[in-house]
């Protein structure tokens, strides 16, 4: 494995393979990381560059296709998670839903699986931790539905959260298929 040899420092390492398309295949990204020390800021992260990437021209705000992320640190408001991100149409889109990642001292594999059919797995140490949609768990389309910044209640629009009716009426009790009622039973597990 490689190693880092100083604390709070950005490290890349890159290797080129031959251009290939998962169009109608399942992609698989994987990669394994260990965090020797607890640690205050920082993670690991495997990313997918486009095919036109020039490596001695790499940096941290290069443009990739995929993003897997492993930040097992807890600092203010930044939970111990997994972070999944696309590149869709020149901006990055994350996950919607919270993926907590180890946070010990050993090391561990992180997969994420693609598939054909637009549904995804995220796996720790070969455990399924997250799937679904990736329609449904990544915003790439606008909302279905917007606000009309034109839209205005009437100006009579009654704001109370209940509403008495004079003309309900509260039913009979004790009126029913089986005649007039005795007892009740209620239960709860």
């Amino acid at each position: 494995g490689i190693q880092t040899s100083q604390d709070a420092r950005f490290y890349a390492l890159s290797s080129r393979f031959e251009p290939f398309s998962n169009r109608d295949k399942t992609l698989v990204v994987q990669f394994t990381v260990k965090h020797e020390q607890n640690i205050d800021c920082g993670g690991g992260y495997v990313k997918l560059f486009p095919a036109s990437l020039s490596q001695e021209d790499m940096h941290g705000d290069s443009e990739y296709n995929i993003m897997v992320v492993s930040t097992p640190f807890v600092f203010f408001f930044f939970n111990s998670k997994v972070h999944v991100i696309f590149n869709y149409k020149g901006k990055n889109v994350l996950i919607n839903k919270d993926i907590r990642c180890k946070d010990d001292e050993f090391t561990h594999l992180y997969t994420l699986v693609v598939r054909p059919d637009n549904t995804y797995e995220v796996k720790i140490d070969n455990a399924r931790v997250e799937s679904g949609s990736l329609e449904e768990d990544w915003d790439f389309l606008p909302p279905k539905k917007i606000k009309d910044p034109e839209a205005k209640k009437p100006d009579d629009w009654d704001e109370r959260a209940k509403i008495d009716d004079p003309e309900d009426t509260k039913p009979e009790v004790g009126r029913g298929l089986g005649g007039d009622c005795g007892s009740a039973l209620m239960g709860f597990f």
